[in-house]
């Protein structure tokens, strides 16, 4: 039997308050996932790229001071890198347009910090916009990633005047393109004890890309998962309380609607291409373990995969990226069998006895998260037994199991409000989830 209840996380966990829940509810209605947010969940899988002037240096901070001459992409190409976010099996994917070192990927107006002042295509390049292009081209899902704490702008001790700064730069990236954005992430890394305009900020964001979910700060739509190794906490609620999150602000009700993204460089602790570790890549067994522990849990997985200094993905990271892509794909693309309903439990039948060694549940959120604990038995009358024992379900919950034979499979579940309802109720084989249940247990 698997018993998820003994793999809780210690990260950014969280336990629901049942009778404060329940008083909320009765007076304010079930926090519900919004359209955006909802089919921001529906994803699952981002691709994270990181890149600028630190990936001509191999660093993962620097302080605004390196020479813009530097960067020299002689080869990007931003069709090489959507391609490997969809070999990676990908639905959106995020680019760092200003890191920590306040350079700028974009023909800018608020700095001369930018490609204008590089060697690249003559200063006239730009990189969002090669990069926008390829998300349109492919079908790709993009969203960008602006840092607040900006270590190069003079103006950056001025309150008033930075926050002015930044708002020009938000609003030539939300305006410039012609492009409906799916994410923007916002970093708080260096900029405890600083309150920026997030009023201004987000009513620019609201307003010029209202499809886009807010990561992080500010008034979050999604929020962090609370560690950088691609895993996320359980169980996992996707109601927070607004004592919980600093992003919540006072204005909304206690409990809000804002699920979680993990996320994790491909390269062991190297966002940025370093031209020395590619022995940091991650096996795909990792990255599997990553998935299972994330997206299985009901988050979404943003995997970082930095192109170098030629402006490529490198070619291990893409063999990485393809594999793990293909591998998730044969796995869960053909369930054995599946089932739903909105019930307390649901029964998947099979015609003949069928060998197994995953379940995958996924619970329909649109009116709510509602499963608090679940369990899954095999057999029946009193030969029932217990599969998996769980928590939350959420978007999506996988369980790899040892292999068993099994005729009927019940899904039983408590709920904390209401009906639950199950979008699907899956059961898989192949000899690969026991490789991945040993590897991961281990």
């Amino acid at each position: 039997m698997v018993d998820d209840k003994a793999l809780i996380s210690q990260n950014q966990q969280h336990e629901l308050d049942e009778v404060e829940y329940r008083a909320f509810v009765n007076q304010h209605g079930e926090p519900c996932p919004s359209p955006k947010q909802l089919a921001w969940q529906d994803m699952e899988l981002g691709m994270f790229i990181h890149f600028g002037i630190n990936t001509f240096h191999d660093l993962e901070w620097s302080d605004g001071t390196l020479d813009p001459a530097t960067f020299n992409p002689v080869q990007l190409d931003c069709n090489q890198w959507i391609a490997t976010a969809r070999d990676l099996g990908a639905r959106y994917a995020v680019l760092t347009v200003k890191h920590h070192d306040g350079f700028c990927l974009w023909q800018t107006e608020t700095t001369d910090y930018s490609v204008q002042n590089s060697p690249w295509k003559d200063g006239k390049g730009d990189v969002v916009r090669e990069f926008i292009d390829a998300c349109k081209l492919a079908g790709m899902n993009a969203g960008l990633y602006l840092s607040p704490w900006d270590r190069h702008e003079p103006c950056y001790p001025d309150k008033e005047a930075y926050d002015d700064f930044y708002i020009n730069q938000l609003s030539e990236l939300l305006t410039g393109y012609n492009a409906d954005l799916t994410e923007l992430w916002f970093d708080g890394a260096g900029s405890a004890g600083r309150e920026y305009d997030w009023e201004r900020i987000i009513k620019i964001c609201r307003k010029y890309q209202p499809g886009a979910v807010i990561f992080n700060m500010g008034q979050p739509d999604i929020r962090w998962a609370g560690n950088e190794n691609g895993i996320a906490p359980y169980p996992l609620w996707n109601m927070v309380h607004k004592r919980e999150h600093g992003g919540v602000k006072e204005s909304r009700h206690g409990y809000t609607w804002m699920p979680a993204e993990a996320n994790k460089p491909i390269r062991y602790h190297t966002w940025f291409y370093n031209s020395g570790n590619e022995y940091a890549l991650s096996p795909v067994e990792e990255l599997m373990k990553c998935y299972i522990m994330s997206v299985g849990r009901g988050a979404n997985l943003l995997l970082n995969i930095a192109p170098g200094r030629d402006g490529l993905i490198p070619s291990a990271d893409r063999a990485v990226a393809r594999e793990f892509g293909s591998t998730m794909r044969a796995l869960f693309d053909k369930p054995l069998n599946i089932a739903s309903g909105n019930a307390s439990r649901v029964t998947l039948e099979f015609k003949n006895p069928t060998l197994i060694n995953c379940i995958e549940i996924h619970e329909n959120l649109s009116k709510g998260q509602r499963v608090k604990a679940f369990k899954v038995t095999s057999g029946g009358g009193g030969t029932k037994e217990i599969l998996v024992e769980g928590l939350t379900v959420g978007h999506r919950k996988i369980d790899l199991i040892p292999e068993t034979t099994v005729s009927t499979l019940t899904l039983e579940m408590d709920s904390i409000m209401g009906i639950p309802s199950i979008k699907s109720f899956a059961a898989h084989y192949d000899p690969e989830f026991g490789i991945l249940r040993e590897y991961i247990e281990d």
